[in-house]
């Protein structure tokens, strides 16, 4: 949280694209960013050699003495100061690759079509197996993916293999033996301490050839990850990272990978700190697509937590002086743990460490870090040993580990939007693509907005922060918009409202509504929607309409593909 106390907002790409060629329009990937963050939109100039465009004295430029600059390796400079006259391994930039992609993003306002594709450029490097990794939003919505080497001024069509949303990441492969021809796969190192050096590469905005930067690692911590709305395992770093860094690697001083460049703080009181996806995420993904032949994500508590420690609260719930822990204050009904866990219980120990009463364990010599990287180690399908105090009993079960599923998910994965038409009413279920306000969560623009129920209903940002689904397929249906029509007089102004009823029957999902307004045999069609608010529609007259407006909208059909019998 940042000094000014707003909440962390979760950024998304800038839909801003140059007009000199609007059909062909090349944008460079934008760093998603975290805490009161902007997406990034020009270069940081890094070079030491670089002069700054500004008034006053210029300050004066240090000499490098002779005896100090770096020997060369293999031809080339080697990256870093030398320490105790050994100079740093150079790392294999020659894996690092430049990604080209073609973007058609869903259009949530019109579903039944895409929105205009537009280009983006990031970066990406080779790793074994014929296969390059990459950040997941620099490949988003892919159309098309190509590839091009450093040196080279061939770029050769990738195929996606897999996209992991929650921890960033993507894999792909190319299919022409001709690039993999002359490149060495990157090797990976292991977890880098405080204060190790970090080299970051990769093609950023500002030039076409490959980029530099140098830092330090300056804190290990669970991180939010911008695109995957998760929490896991990062590395903040003092080297810049600009658009069109994302996906690269960050390499230590033996020439080993140890993070993907995936995201930066953009503050006003904060300057070049960039986020690194460390090396247990990426091989936990790369072990997981090679376990499983696809990916199936990170496995999450289906619980929220509260800390314990106020001493008053640790006696009333029977704690002795020597146990420690976290109470659980809800259990999502849907997850596998819900079978044994309940509210109140204190959650001791995950396998077999221990939880402190601020809900951290031990991490490495000196430093602590949240218990949720225990079971981010682990993957789908695990079992895991959890110690909890219950009424002052301790008790010990083994519950099986599984991804944890949204009421609001955060991305639709590729899938096209699901929609039902009725009387121009456009029913649609809550995404937080559907409404990419609330992906921003800051109450005091909300709370300032003079249209707040347009950009932002506070309802639906409720049930994204805090609901959890009452069963695995329970959805969050709304009227998104209203096509106007004769039928619906009195009913424009209904936008991103909650569909509750449906002649008198509760609406589960939105499959459920449309198998129910289909078959009705009913005269009137009712709608009891959040608020105490009702929409009534002669049935006979609704479906006639139905027909009118779609004729009227140019739209094929009046329910998605998705949602047909």
């Amino acid at each position: 949280m940042g000094s000014d106390g707003k909440r962390k907002k979760r950024g998304r790409k800038s839909k801003t694209q140059t007009t000199l060629d609007p059909t062909t329009s090349t944008i460079n990937d934008e760093v998603f960013s975290v805490n009161n963050v902007e997406i990034v939109n020009s270069a940081t100039p890094t070079s030491a050699n670089h002069l700054e465009n500004r008034r006053g004295r210029p300050k004066k430029r240090l000499r490098r003495s002779p005896e100090k600059t770096p020997p060369l390796i293999n031809g080339e400079i080697g990256v870093g100061t030398p320490v105790e006259g050994v100079a740093r391994v150079v790392p294999a930039m020659d894996a690092v690759v430049k990604v080209f992609c073609v973007h058609t993003e869903p259009n949530f306002s019109l579903p039944w079509q895409r929105k205009r594709q537009y280009s983006s450029s990031s970066s990406g490097f080779v790793i074994g197996g014929r296969r390059v990794l990459t950040n997941a939003h620099s490949v988003e919505h892919y159309t098309q993916v190509k590839l091009k080497k450093r040196g080279s001024d061939t770029k050769y069509l990738a195929t996606v293999l897999a996209i992991g949303t929650e921890c960033d990441i993507a894999l792909l492969t190319v299919n022409d033996d001709e690039f993999w021809e002359g490149v060495s796969p990157v090797e990976f190192g292991e977890l880098p301490s405080l204060q190790d050096a970090v080299t970051v590469v990769g093609y950023p905005i500002g030039g076409d050839t490959i980029s530099v930067t140098s830092g330090v690692v300056s804190r290990i911590e669970i991180l939010s990850y911008v695109h995957g709305s998760t929490e896991l395992l990062g590395l903040q770093i003092d080297a810049a990272i600009n658009s069109g860094n994302s996906g690269g690697p960050a390499f230590n001083d033996k020439g080993e990978c140890v993070g993907i460049a995936f995201q930066s703080l953009k503050h006003e009181d904060a300057e070049n700190i960039g986020y690194v996806i460390p090396t247990p995420v990426i091989k936990h993904f790369i072990q997981d697509f090679e376990k499983k032949g696809a990916y199936t994500g990170f496995p999450f508590l289906g619980i929220e937590w509260q800390k314990m420690e106020n001493p008053d609260l640790r006696v009333a719930m029977g704690m002795k002086p020597d146990q420690k822990g976290v109470r659980i204050r809800r259990v999502d009904p849907t997850a596998l743990e819900s079978e044994v866990l309940q509210p109140s219980d204190i959650i001791l120990s995950f396998d077999g460490v221990d939880i402190a009463n601020d809900g951290t364990v031990p991490f490495r010599h000196g430093e602590r870090i949240g218990f949720s990287y225990l079971i981010s180690q682990k993957y789908t399908g695990d079992n895991a040993a959890i110690k909890v105090l219950r009424n002052s009993k301790t008790l010990e079960f083994v519950i099986k580990l599984s991804t944890h599923r949204r009421l609001i998910p955060s991305h639709v994965k590729g899938k096209p939007p699901s929609y039902y038409i009725i009387a121009g009413d456009m029913c649609q279920c809550v995404t937080e693509c559907l409404n990419p306000e609330l992906i921003e969560m800051d109450f005091h623009l909300i709370s300032m907005a003079k249209e707040y129920e347009f950009e932002a209903p506070v309802k639906l940002l409720d049930k994204l922060l805090h609901s959890m689904p009452k069963s695995p397929d329970e959805q969050i249906v709304v009227v998104s918009q209203v096509l106007v029509a004769d039928i619906n007089i009195g009913y424009e102004e209904l936008v991103n409202t909650q569909v509750l009823a449906f002649n008198g029957k509760p609406v589960k999902n939105l499959k459920s509504l449309a198998n129910m307004v289909e078959s009705c045999d009913d005269e009137f069609l009712k709608f009891d929607l959040e608020y105490d608010q009702i929409v009534v529609l002669r049935m006979k007259t609704a479906k006639e309409a139905t027909v009118d407006i779609l004729t009227t909208h140019c739209i094929p059909s009046a329910i998605s593909d998705d949602l047909k019998p």
